[in-house]
């Protein structure tokens, strides 16, 4: 996405085409230029709500949101910051992606770049964690785990713990979306990035968050400088597959 501008490729909302939500979700750009200006506590709480009712894994609940606001912490945070969006800018971010407009992606570059130089004055920071209960299973478990998959594929699931990631992951992210609607639908700019997890240890210092909490991103909130606008995005023609692939 371009950020805070519109761009000639553009998907654009059909008015009175459905519901509102989905005019909110086809405007909902990444708000990197923030104002300064504070953002209520009842509003933000308000977002944490809204990431709340979203649906977890087995119902077990085990997300949790630290939502930053200190001046003094923001600032301890804003080295940590750059470093993470230097190495993001220097490796997987310095060419133009075959997909994106090369005017569009220095825009979104030079709003990156803004939201780094100014993170400091950012208003609100909200982390979406999650600490995962952690069931090693029995050996009956895992027993009827290779009865139902087989040896190979049971061997891929434990292997590295890809799928508690996953699991974790799944009961976060869709939390994440609700708050990012709600900010849309209350005028708040934000947008959602894991470049911290360049240096979690670091950041989960800083934040005295508990060893077996996992971090999945970082949400600058605040008042934006730009304006919500249609996204661009690819074609339903160039995404969908129906049957097979």
């Amino acid at each position: 996405m371009t950020d805070d501008q519109a761009t000639d490729h553009a998907t654009e909302p059909v008015p009175g085409s459905g519901p509102p939500l989905f005019e909110t979700m086809s405007t909902m750009r990444a708000m990197r230029r923030l104002k300064p200006d504070p953002v209520p506590e009842e509003m933000l709480e308000r977002l944490v709500q809204a990431a709340v009712w979203a649906p977890s894994g087995s119902n077990l609940q085990q997300f949790h949101y630290l939502v930053v606001t200190d001046r003094e912490v923001m600032a301890r945070l804003a080295p940590l910051w750059k470093r993470c969006v230097d190495a993001y800018l220097g490796s997987a971010g310095k060419a133009t992606p075959p997909t994106m407009d090369a005017d569009a992606y220095r825009r979104m570059v030079a709003a990156i770049e803004y939201q780094r130089d100014h993170f400091a004055e950012t208003p609100a920071l909200i982390m979406p964690c999650y600490r995962y209960l952690q069931d090693k299973g029995s050996a009956e478990g895992l027993r009827a785990m290779k009865d139902a998959l087989g040896a190979g594929a049971t061997a891929r699931l434990l292997r590295g713990n890809v799928f508690g990631s996953i699991a974790e992951a799944s009961s976060v992210y869709p939390g994440v979306q609700n708050l990012l609607l709600a900010a849309r639908g209350m005028g708040l700019g934000a947008t959602l990035t894991v470049w911290h997890l360049f240096l979690e240890r670091e950041w989960k210092e800083a934040l005295g968050i508990p060893k077996d909490v996992h971090t999945f991103g970082v949400v600058p909130v605040g008042w934006p400088k730009g304006r919500f606008g249609p996204v661009s995005r690819r074609p339903l023609g160039e995404v969908i597959h129906r049957d097979r692939w």
